[in-house]
């Protein structure tokens, strides 16, 4: 048995990789870099954990990832296997931060995640500068996790993720490995633009993108009487645990009363982002423990996914459209893991295109309010702040603002404000910005790019082959 083989079985309980993961961990293992991509819940991870253990030599493997919650449920998995991980990014007190920066350079941890933002931190960098050798020794595997967050094409672009490729750099270039689990060609190669790779030095490893044992389908209806109507048609027709994906709290807590009606026999709970993290860890245990026999039916926002790794899911429904053909796949690929038959349905009321139309206007501040947000951020003598005390300064008075929501990410982005550790609140880093630095044109081509992908959904909704569509999209 190879040492490679040894680590697999003892420290991650496999006794085999699967052909594919063997294939980018070869790739790796022999100092070559990797573009993955490979759906969620196929076993990306363990293609940079795994070589993260088995590689020679002292550095260590940083891990970019964006999703804070999902960087924290893979350190608490690995450490539970006692796998030397560790995170940081801002949700972290001061004092436990610079705890663990100060670990970081006395070579603590074999793997390192933290948020693309450290990269920016003169602090985190200086942390892996104190490694023997310097910065360019520091690290040894660098994984970029959920790599379409770099690039402007995709549907979640992270700003500072634009400056992996120079980081990589200062790093001397060690092995890099970037995964995502949906890809349209020119996501791809943008992702290997930004780290300053081509196709021939950073292969592309790709699962197949068709799941044959998903049933997709799309139907327009007219009103929540006909969706209800069609979810029960599906759920009765499929014993086991079923998603029915929403885009709005409201509108799901209005149809829950008439699932519920409708489905007597069925348990049904409902899982948003505005749940209390305790309720969030109970929903998310009952649904993960959940046995065809339990019949459990999980109303949900796009809040609820990520990471979920439920093989025996055997429907998802969409009551209202998502916001994009990204969204909508990396959602329903969540269904039927097991290889068994599982039914995809996309219920399309054009009514609902409106949630996601205000969605988009939302998520595209104007500058002259980000602009007005900086001054105020800047004047206020508030040590650190949620969104509604923002709206009350900015406004005047209180009021409800979605728009300040993304404001707030945006600013966290470009550098200006941090997380605190208090869910919601955001603190300043210290660093200005100049109001004049942004960039109103590219605002403007980031609202038209979300629309133009506001508008594949509908086209998605409405062809006669939603299998066909899909794979053409991500091939265009």
């Amino acid at each position: 048995m190879s040492a490679l083989d040894t680590v697999l079985r003892d420290r991650f309980g496999f006794s085999a990789l699967r052909p594919l993961q063997a294939a980018i961990v070869q790739r790796v293992m022999e100092g070559g870099d990797a573009l993955v991509v490979m759906p969620t819940g196929s076993g990306k991870s363990l293609c940079f954990q795994l070589p993260a253990l088995a590689l020679p030599g002292e550095g260590t493997t940083l891990v970019f990832s964006p999703l804070i919650a999902l960087m924290e449920d893979q350190v608490a998995a690995l450490r539970a296997k006692g796998i030397r991980a560790q995170y940081v990014n801002s949700t972290l007190r001061k004092a436990e931060r610079e705890r663990r920066q100060a670990r970081i350079a006395e070579g603590a941890y074999d793997l390192i995640y933290a948020t693309p933002e450290r990269m920016l931190k003169p602090e985190f960098v200086a942390a892996l500068a104190a490694r023997p050798g310097g910065l360019e020794s520091a690290v040894k595997l660098l994984a970029v996790d959920e790599a379409h967050c770099v690039t402007k094409w995709g549907h979640d672009l992270r700003p500072a993720y634009r400056h992996v490729g120079r980081f990589r750099d200062l790093l001397g270039r060690p092995p890099t490995i970037a995964l995502t689990a949906t890809a349209t060609r020119r996501v791809r190669a943008d992702i290997l633009t930004v780290l300053g790779r081509d196709d021939r030095s950073m292969p592309l490893f790709s699962a197949p993108l068709d799941r044959p044992n998903l049933d997709l389908q799309a139907r327009t209806v007219f009103g929540e009487s006909e969706k209800v109507a069609l979810l029960r048609d599906v759920a009765c027709e499929l014993p086991g645990t079923g998603i029915v994906y929403f885009a709005l709290i409201k509108d799901m807590d209005r149809m829950a009363t008439d699932i519920r009606r409708a489905l007597p026999e069925r348990t049904v709970v409902q899982y948003h982002g505005k749940l209390a993290p305790e309720e969030k860890k109970a929903i998310y245990r009952q649904f993960v423990a959940a046995t065809p026999d339990d019949g459990l039916l999980l109303l949900a926002t796009n809040a609820f996914g990520m990471g979920v790794d439920k093989p025996d899911i055997r429907f998802i429904v969409h009551a209202q459209a998502p916001g994009s053909v990204e969204a909508y796949y990396q959602e329903v690929g969540r269904a039927g893991r097991d290889g068994l038959p599982a039914r995809c349905l996309l219920l399309y009321d054009q009514d609902d295109l409106a949630i996601q139309q205000t969605f988009v206007e939302w998520q595209n501040p104007p500058t002259r309010l980000l602009v007005r947000s900086i001054q105020t951020i800047d004047a206020t003598p508030h040590a650190d702040f949620d969104v509604e005390e923002l709206a009350t300064d900015i406004h005047g008075r209180p009021r409800h603002d979605p728009r300040l929501e993304y404001v707030l990410l945006a600013l966290e982005y470009l550098g200006m404000l941090e997380r605190t550790p208090v869910e919601g609140r955001f603190r300043r880093t210290g660093m200005s910005l100049d109001p004049s630095a942004l960039e109103p044109e590219e605002a403007d081509a980031k609202k038209q790019r979300d629309l133009l992908r506001l508008l594949e959904v509908v086209k998605l909704a409405k062809s006669e082959d939603v299998r066909s569509f899909v794979l053409a999209y991500f091939e265009a």
